[in-house]
């Protein structure tokens, strides 16, 4: 059986309310009343709703008031706007502070209907919309560099700026800030975007095989080189070649890879012929170089030749105001994939996931949305079915340095340490498990293992 849509009607006058609920009642929904701004964002908090009807005109918080908190909370919930004070002005301000549509008293009920029916279309066909740019292949495109916290708008700024360039590009950060996504911005938005994007995970690769990965081979070049091999470099001729985690190439592969960027020729391993290559660079590291530099495990020339255009992905702490966006992105996303019908988080687990310190950043939420969604079987994802770690985590609120009970807050690294402890028993101790689970690399998890005194 189809379940009602719950609309939250927020309206200081009882008797508009009352009339409100009758109507719409009448046509089928589930109706929760407020009698103002304030008492409508705790509803919010407390209960999901899949639209809100509320006036502009209340005493103690005022509807614009009410819709910025409440959208600052979920921004995947349509607001429709009502007032009895019809200017322009007015619906101009509830649009860009986030409302749906505006609706001036008294109501046309014939107008109401039409345009509550369209914000919830809307906001369906939206998700779908992303799913299908996705699936389509945009997965890439700038404008699903999701976010609107002031340090991604500066990033989203100086991609759209660097993307058309041929400059080459160092995007650093922590693991799991989604660099392979900035890069992939930076490709499909530029000139070359009708070539190949070629991607290398450096790490992932040994050391012996990485150079064969890179520029190719000849065929009897070593054992079982039974034929030529086109490297990676060969592969994204005309295009741009990714290398992640390019500070855990050796000395010697670096000293290849300078030649490669001076030159713009490759040399298959076992061959002599130099082979001219159109590639636009772009490589990621998670450390610090200037570091690496001083600790002589990488060159400052190479280093000079890829930090033309340096771009930071910041961490998810840094922009938490971007969580519940993301969180709904991810969750529209594996719904679809995991063939279910998720509206979207109940409030207590947009609470959590708010609050969470997320060392792992947005891969880690990203991974524990998808368990969530896996999880599920209500239309709203709840707090229970989100990870082991995330349901572990803090239970501070942003207001201050103590929890409900009077226990004062984990530091980040308490907080951490214990998500990686709980994570590997939960994982029976495999590293690679555990390392999945938590969003991270493998390499990763070992140093985290090590800072916190946790190795075999």
């Amino acid at each position: 059986m189809k379940t009602k849509r719950t609309i939250l009607v927020v309206d200081d006058d009882r008797a508009h309310r009352t009339m409100l609920r009758t109507l719409l009642s009448g046509w089928g929904y589930l109706i929760h009343e407020a009698d103002d701004g304030e008492t409508a964002i705790a509803a919010v908090r407390d209960k999901p709703f899949d639209l809100i009807l509320m006036d502009i005109r209340m005493l103690k918080v005022s509807g614009l008031e009410a819709l910025v908190e409440i959208k600052a909370f979920n921004p995947a919930i349509p607001v429709m706007i009502m007032t009895a004070y019809a200017s322009l002005e007015t619906a101009v301000e509830a649009v860009k502070k986030g409302a749906y549509d505006y609706l001036p008293k008294p109501l046309d009920f014939d107008e109401l209907r039409l345009k509550m029916e369209r914000a919830m279309e809307h906001r369906q066909l939206k998700e779908e919309n992303a799913l299908l740019k996705e699936s389509l292949g945009s997965r890439f495109d700038r404008r699903n560099l999701i976010g609107s916290a002031p340090v991604m708008v500066r990033l989203l700024d100086t991609v759209a700026q660097v993307a058309p360039s041929e400059a080459t590009v160092l995007i650093t950060g922590e693991s799991g800030t989604g660099k392979e996504m900035i890069a992939g911005a930076i490709h499909f938005n530029s000139r070359r975007r009708e070539g190949p994007f070629v991607k290398i995970n450096c790490a992932a690769i040994t050391e012996t095989l990485l150079e064969s990965e890179l520029f190719g081979h000849e065929k009897g070049a070593f054992t079982g080189a039974d034929r030529r091999k086109e490297g990676k470099f060969r592969q994204a001729d005309g295009g741009t070649i990714f290398l992640d985690e390019v500070s855990e190439m050796s000395l010697a592969m670096q000293v290849k890879l300078l030649r490669v960027l001076q030159e713009r020729e490759i040399t298959r391993v076992g061959g002599n012929e130099a082979v001219k290559v159109d590639v636009r660079v772009i490589a990621a590291t998670n450390r610090d170089l200037a570091e690496e530099i001083g600790a002589g495990r990488f060159r400052e020339d190479l280093f000079y030749r890829l930090n033309v255009v340096t771009l930071l992905a910041p961490p998810l702490r840094e922009r938490a105001e971007d969580i519940p966006i993301l969180a709904q992105h991810f969750l529209t996303h594996f719904a679809q994939k995991n063939h279910k019908r998720i509206k979207g988080f109940s409030p207590q687990a947009m609470d959590r996931l708010r609050h969470y310190p997320w060392p792992g950043n947005v891969r880690e939420l990203m991974n524990a949305v998808e368990r969530g969604v896996v999880l599920s079987r209500s239309d709203y994802l709840e707090e229970t079915e989100l990870s082991l770690v995330i349901a572990t985590g803090p239970d501070d609120t942003s207001d201050g340095d103590s929890s409900p009970g009077g226990k004062r807050s984990s530091s980040l690294d308490e907080v951490e340490k214990d998500a990686v402890i709980r994570t590997l028993e939960d994982a029976k101790g495999n590293k690679s498990e555990a390392a999945r689970r938590l969003g991270v690399t493998r390499r990763t998890l070992h140093l985290k293992l090590k800072k916190y005194g946790l190795m075999d």
